[in-house]
């Protein structure tokens, strides 16, 4: 298997061959780390949300993009499938790294994980990476900072000039897109946590719309989720059945039909304190190879109408 970090770095080497079309910026801190900023200082858009998926996912997931209506309104939706289920998805997309430091905060997903390749999904794969250089996508509203960086250089075991940080806050075009993006690797994910081998998973694609981009990012971490819980949809393809597939959909969670904005606030926006059920598509299929196909699960758009603020009640 070819090196995640060396996909995804010849993607990194378009987003800084097309900033300025993208709307992207870059500069180097004094470490020689470099950053990438796709929605702080820059606006972004939806093609740099899409880029920056593709970075995300090592370049193993074909993103596209469409429109559809919640609540009257047209809204765009992100698709995303991979044939390569684990390796894009848990091994690279997967929103797991939290990169604190004392002057620092934020949550990376990307392909620099799979060199550090300490979580259970890489146990569970038989994956580790290899490589010289590498990228991380970090979901923050803070500017990267040495700090930041030398501790992604020591973990990764390589040196900060080798290191390229993607960095965008929720509340930005390209933290929606990327985060639309997202339904097919969380519907992966629940059911590799139910026990479920995801080397078995022969293909996943979702679809979700994109949240419109929040004055704040609470409230864009509020509809970014949402977006997924309420309006996604998943479709996977796998080799053997399974008796807890009714339980990858996010209407699996004693939770499900309240906004996320409801139920973060109820546990003081203490993320981890979220039942694991709710993070996942309002609805999954699952084709069995030569065996039966299931649905689950349902969309809720008036929830997703109020969470957009597409009636103005919010």
């Amino acid at each position: 298997m070819n090196s995640l970090n060396r996909m995804a770095i010849e993607l990194v080497d378009e987003a800084l061959e097309y900033a300025e079309e993208l709307g992207v910026g870059a500069y180097e801190l004094e470490n020689g780390t470099t950053v990438l900023d796709f929605g702080q200082e820059f606006a972004g858009g939806i093609e740099a949300g899409l880029l920056l998926t593709e970075v995300q996912t090592a370049g193993l997931a074909t993103p596209g993009r469409g429109l559809d209506t919640i609540g009257g309104a047209t809204v765009p939706y992100i698709e995303l499938s991979s044939d390569q289920p684990a390796l894009s998805f848990l091994c690279s997309q997967k929103a797991s790294w939290e990169l604190e430091t004392e002057d620092f905060s934020g949550l990376g997903s990307g392909p620099a994980r799979a060199l550090v390749a300490e979580e259970d999904e890489f146990q569970r794969i038989g994956y580790v990476d290899a490589f010289d250089l590498t990228a991380l996508a970090v979901e923050t509203d803070q500017r990267p900072t040495e700090t930041a960086a030398a501790q992604v250089a020591d973990l990764c075991e390589v040196e900060p000039t080798s290191i390229y940080l993607l960095t965008f806050p929720t509340a930005s075009v390209a933290g929606s897109v990327t985060n639309a993006a997202r339904a097919a690797e969380l519907a992966t994910f629940r059911l590799s946590e139910l026990g479920y081998d995801p080397l078995e998973i022969v293909s996943a694609s979702g679809r979700a719309p994109v949240a419109p981009v929040a004055a704040d990012e609470a409230t864009a971490i509020a509809r970014t989720n949402d977006a997924i819980a309420y309006g996604g949809r998943a479709h996977l393809v796998v080799t053997q059945d399974f008796d807890r597939f009714d339980e990858v959909a996010s209407t699996a969670a004693s939770a499900y039909g309240r906004p996320f904005v409801e139920v973060f606030d109820e546990m003081e926006w203490e993320f981890d304190q979220a039942e694991p059920e709710l993070f996942a598509p309002a609805t999954v299929t699952i084709d069995v190879l030569g065996g039966p196909t299931y649905a689950f699960g349902e969309t809720d758009e008036a929830i997703l109408a109020e969470s957009f603020a597409i009636d103005g009640s919010v």
